[in-house]
């Protein structure tokens, strides 16, 4: 079951991998690696778990990942747990995982960050390991340039949008 409400921090790139040269498994590394590098600036230690896509904080899931790949573009994301309200998780098998629970960086930190600062963060560390810029935009600039057909121009990286 997926789970997405307030207090998270959900992000939805979509790259396409196989222009960067990356692998289903490379992708969901960066993803990880990305949100591991950002938990790190806030002083929380983080792993992997064996076979278990994720980032945890001790034996507590703090991240969920899921990705789709068509055509060698990736799709869907993650899912940070920030300032989450728990109690949503009450009823909830998170990803199935019976010997773990679920954790946000409210509760492993003496207050939570604001989600913006750690968007800004993440989007920094997925840009540095993907070698990407990212540029904010709006739904409705994005909408526009779709129904002029304007195509995006790259100077020395891709340039990926970020919604906001």
């Amino acid at each position: 079951m997926t789970y997405h409400g307030p207090g998270q921090l959900v992000g939805y790139p979509i790259v396409d991998i196989r222009a960067l040269g990356l692998g289903a498994s490379d992708y969901m590394h960066a993803l990880e690696a990305a949100l591991m590098a950002t938990l790190a600036e806030y002083g929380l230690g983080t792993r992997r778990r064996e076979g278990i896509i994720g980032v945890w904080v001790g034996e507590n899931k703090v991240a969920a990942l899921g990705v789709r790949i068509k055509r060698g573009v990736a799709y869907h994301g993650f899912a940070l747990n920030v300032a989450a309200n728990m109690r949503h998780w009450a009823t909830i098998l998170a990803c199935g995982i019976t010997d773990g629970g679920v954790t946000s960086m409210h509760l492993e930190l003496p207050a939570a960050p604001a989600l913006d600062e750690v968007r800004e963060r993440v989007t920094h560390h997925l840009g540095r390991l993907l070698g990407l810029r990212f540029a904010p935009t709006s739904l409705a600039d994005l909408e526009a340039r779709l129904a002029e057909g304007e195509e995006e121009t790259t100077e020395r990286l891709p340039s990926v949008d970020i919604i906001h």
